[in-house]
């Protein structure tokens, strides 16, 4: 069993290094992609500022995000990457910009982040053995499984609202349609599911937290991780003395050229698959039911053939959510991005939400457009070494609940207020009413 995370006494705080003072000499861009107000506004409001970087200023140096958890010294500041092209330059040149120092906008404890990120905050070599490992535990028979399960999971949630008429849809669909498929997979027991998706829910939305005392979020997060980490470890121990054919046991199993991956690996995944595996696909498909609410023309062409053309309108949906909305490299060292000199220990801050708007890749980004071809968005990666190892698993998901949704009810509408969430990482929709006509009327 993992070893229980701990908060770490404070250490005090280090000069910054001459590195980090030449950062401060540096012009701030008057755009603004740091503050609070910046990231509660709503996303055609940041298009806005991310438009006018992309065309002016597409590698652009910003103060620190504000509302950050710790106070971080040599933090001085942060490049913006805006642009697709290089978006995608960025996650190529994995020696040039790192994933080790973390992957979120934020300073946040290193405890934390070891806990948090897993294998998507490592570098090569180890980045490398534990993809590979995990990649040989999705095997064609385990897909297959999960298949039949996504199928089976779709039918069952819109079985338990398909008599109501109208209801919370992240709470009742978006919300589940990953906790059940991951549970399912893993076959997590019954009796810890509610725990680990409230607990999920909140590591995700910590920023939304009330409050907002950064002493006390981060102990919230530290005891939210220790409860994945002791959850994990009953569930690995369990599946090492009894094997089975679900995917913890084939992580326990999986061995390429001797090398085994270790309980604090497969609990690292596992924390991993809760938080980024379920939120991903949650946003994707709740800005999927308002996006084909609010363009009812895109919605009425997917229904003139659904079996042919919900692959392209998942495609379009996912480009449209833009579910992870940003990540962080840290430069490894003296580099160009550019035509900007990029010094080493910079964090650098990929915006995907702003790259999947990039009019020089799409055609009126602005758009949904279901059959949108080619689509080069980059909502699971520009490519790389660190391209998302689920890609797959969401597209089914979407693909599978859409198709049950639109079919048995056909009505379903977005008919409320929906409330956005103000974090810099996940596009979080915190709640959504739809209505329909109950099925069977």
């Amino acid at each position: 069993m993992d070893t229980v995370v701990e908060p770490a006494a404070a250490a005090p705080a280090t000069p910054a290094t001459p590195e980090a003072s030449g950062r401060a000499e540096r012009p701030y861009d008057p755009a603004d992609l740091s503050s609070l107000a910046f990231w509660s506004s709503t996303a055609a409001e940041r298009e806005r500022t991310f438009a006018e970087l992309r065309a002016a200023r597409p590698i652009s140096w910003h103060p620190p995000v504000e509302g950050r958890l710790i106070d971080d010294p040599n933090d001085q500041g942060f490049w913006a990457v805006v642009r697709h092209a290089d978006l995608v330059e960025v996650t190529r040149r994995h020696d040039d910009f790192l994933s080790g120092e973390g992957i979120v906008f934020d300073s946040v404890p290193k405890e934390l982040l070891d806990a948090a990120q897993g294998f998507i905050a490592m570098d090569p070599p180890d980045h490398t053995k534990i993809r590979r490992l995990l990649v040989s535990a999705f095997t064609p028979k385990q897909m297959a499984r999960i298949e039949d399960r996504i199928e089976a999971n779709a039918r069952r949630i819109v079985d338990d609202i398909a008599a109501k008429g109208e209801v919370d849809f992240v709470r009742e669909v978006a919300m589940l349609v990953p906790m059940h498929n991951i549970f399912d997979m893993m076959d997590v027991p019954e009796h810890h599911r509610l725990t680990l998706a409230e607990t999920s829910e909140l590591i995700a939305t910590y920023r939304d937290l009330p409050g907002g005392d950064p002493d006390e979020t981060i102990a919230v997060l530290f005891e939210s991780l220790t409860r994945f980490q002791v959850i994990a470890g009953e569930i690995i121990a369990e599946r090492r003395a009894h094997p089975g054919d679900d995917l913890v046991s084939a992580l326990v199993q999986a061995e390429i050229d001797g090398e085994r991956l270790t309980d604090a690996d497969i609990s690292s995944f596992f924390a991993l698959l809760m938080v980024a595996g379920n939120d991903t696909t949650r946003q994707s498909t709740a800005h999927g039911m308002k996006a084909l609410t609010d363009f009812p023309e895109q919605r009425a062409w997917l229904m003139e053939d659904l079996a042919g053309r919900l692959a392209p309108a998942v495609e379009e949906i996912v480009r449209w959510a833009t579910p992870i909305m940003t990540f962080r490299r840290t430069a490894a060292r003296d580099c160009e991005l550019g035509g900007q000199r990029i010094t080493a220990g910079d964090k650098v801050i990929m915006f995907y939400a702003s790259a999947n708007w990039d009019t020089d890749v799409f055609e009126h980004p602005e758009r949904l457009d279901l059959g949108r071809t080619p689509n080069k968005h980059i909502s699971f990666g520009g490519g790389g070494i660190h391209h998302c190892l689920g890609n797959q698993l969401a597209r089914r998901q979407l693909a599978a609940t859409f198709r049950e949704l639109l079919t048995r009810l056909p009505d379903i509408a977005v008919s409320g207020e929906t409330v956005y969430g103000h974090g810099t990482f996940f596009h979080t929709v915190s709640s959504m009413p739809v209505t329909f006509t109950p099925e069977g009327r």
